[in-house]
């Protein structure tokens, strides 16, 4: 019923939405005389937050229109190269001569099905874009897909991901972001096992949860504390009606998203006032900046309670991997098996939801790999986004991802196309900001990626969470909980109307007070 309880609530408020949109339309229009009054443009910004803070966000898309290939402007498309009922493979071709783009190397990014979309991982994809032919793995949200289509758990993830590998026939690297990680190890194991000639020619690890028996961080003991069963009876439901997943269990992407928000309350409710200040002065930027963010990051995916709760169970209770004992259809997955896929791990330092060591195990189990072609990267001062996004991301870690692949793919061996960069020109790469609200965003403390001092305010392009280790948060994120975070934030939006008022005026009349000097 906790499914029900939350569409519900989005139906009982979507009059009020759909008035605060019209009037916030008729406050907005330049031939209203109220538009120039400092009452209008408050109860314009008061609306507009409201009715932001109360709609439904769908999926956002990629955008990727263009890059910069050679200082030149290059198209991009976006084509469907694989498809799965709960997965689609996107390939961002570049308008490029054939032979140009099979110079460069294939690099296939697994998104972390984790109740954000991959859209999260457009920076991701921009950075690579230039250099390589790349490629992600667009997860579907349960809610969206039928009964009928079947189940899918992790066995059903991994076999997608071998099926996967199989279609790039072996000429692909493979970057795991987080989640994917686990089941990225397995597939490849019982690949090797096989003797399968479809192997990827290398992997690279970022922030995944191997053991999450090293450094354990809150996500790992809340999710071992309170056990696999707990969260079955808590977090999962069922997918009402009138979604075309009606009646598949799922842990719903709301559910996480408000356990993320009220971990980080405060600094939301002051990101919608700053959106209400913006907006009152004409600051059309900050605005911008703001809904870029928010229109993301407001947009969830709900997972399979299968796939959820096997999860949970394998990697975060029993840790069945690093212990020998992971299976698939009951057939055992040895990472001994590996031996001829290269292994890089990338971790952050300031990592607080995968902690640092936990991806770096995959060393000590893949024994069959050879050391010279092993290599780990522990990035100073980053956080669990800043290993796959951001200034730091762009200047220290895809330089060595770019080099790595490069050495193990036969085509570009000879050398390193993609160039290290600074931090001032990273950062203006990923469009020149870096705000602590996005970092604090996919965090359990204060944010942890700092910025360049050039640095505004930063995209929404932030990576997103361990899906696994989303169970651990999920203790945090109940009805209960989602429904403080949202009233918190309409509370907040509706006294901003009358607070900010007098708070206006006070402003006002201190910048028409001259100033002695």
């Amino acid at each position: 019923m906790l499914y029900h309880w939350y569409e519900l609530g989005h139906a009982a408020v979507k009059p009020a939405r759909a008035a605060a949109d019209s009037y916030r339309l008729l406050l907005n229009n330049p031939f209203n005389p109220l538009t120039h009054t400092t009452v209008g443009r408050h109860a314009a910004a008061a609306l507009e937050v409201f009715e932001r803070t109360t709609r439904r966000y769908d999926k956002p898309g990629f955008g990727i229109s263009s890059c910069m290939i050679g200082g030149n402007e290059t198209a991009v498309t976006e084509e469907v190269v694989w498809q799965h009922p709960f997965c689609r493979l996107v390939h961002f071709k570049r308008d490029l001569p054939a032979a140009r783009r099979e110079s460069d190397p294939r690099l296939l990014l697994v998104a972390p099905m984790s109740g954000h979309f991959a859209t999260l991982l457009r920076g991701t994809v921009e950075t690579f874009l230039p250099d390589h032919e790349v490629y992600i793995t667009d997860w579907q949200d349960a809610k969206d897909i039928p009964l009928a289509l079947g189940s899918f758990d992790l066995d059903d993830y991994i076999q997608v991901m071998r099926d996967m590998f199989r279609h790039f026939q072996g000429d692909v690297h493979v970057f795991a972001v987080c989640q994917p990680a686990v089941p990225t190890l397995a597939a490849i194991a019982l690949m090797e096992a096989d003797n399968d000639p479809s192997v990827p020619r290398s992997m690279i690890l970022a922030g995944g949860p191997i053991d999450t028996r090293v450094n354990p961080t809150v996500v790992n003991t809340l999710a071992e504390r309170r056990g696999t069963e707990w969260f079955r009876r808590n977090v999962v439901t069922s997918v009402p009606w009138p979604n075309p997943g009606f009646g598949r269990m799922v842990y719903p992407g709301f559910l996480q998203l408000s356990g993320f928000m009220t971990m980080n309350l405060d600094r939301h409710l002051k990101a919608h006032r700053d959106l209400f200040q913006h907006l009152v002065r004409g600051d059309g930027d900050g605005a911008e900046k703001h809904r870029e963010f928010y229109d993301e990051y407001l947009a969830v995916m709900d997972l399979t309670a299968e796939f959820f709760l096997q999860t949970v169970d394998t990697v975060f209770v029993r840790h069945l991997m690093p212990q020998g004992l992971m299976t698939h259809h009951g057939r055992r997955v040895d990472l001994g098996q590996i031996k001829r896929v290269a292994l890089m791990t990338v971790e952050g330092e300031k990592d607080d939801i995968t902690g640092t060591g936990q991806c770096r195990a995959a060393h000590d189990l893949c024994t069959g790999i050879p050391s010279d072609n092993k290599i780990h990267f522990e990035c100073p001062r980053v956080g669990h986004y800043g290993i796959f996004n951001g200034a730091r991301f762009r200047s220290e870690i895809a330089p060595r991802i770019a080099a790595f692949a490069r050495t193990y793919d036969a085509r570009t061996a000879s050398g390193v196309i993609m160039p290290p960069l600074d931090r001032k020109t990273a950062a203006a790469r990923a469009n020149g900001y870096t705000h602590e609200l996005e970092s604090a965003a996919f965090s359990f403390s204060a944010a942890n990626d700092e910025a360049p001092a050039s640095s505004a305010v930063s995209r929404a392009q932030e990576a997103t969470p361990v899906g696994a280790a989303a169970a651990a948060r999920a203790c945090i994120g109940l009805a209960g909980l989602a429904g403080l975070a949202c009233f918190s934030v309409w509370h907040a939006t509706s006294n901003l109307l009358f607070q900010g008022l007098p708070h206006a005026t006070t402003e006002q009349q201190h910048d028409a007070t001259p100033h002695g000097g």
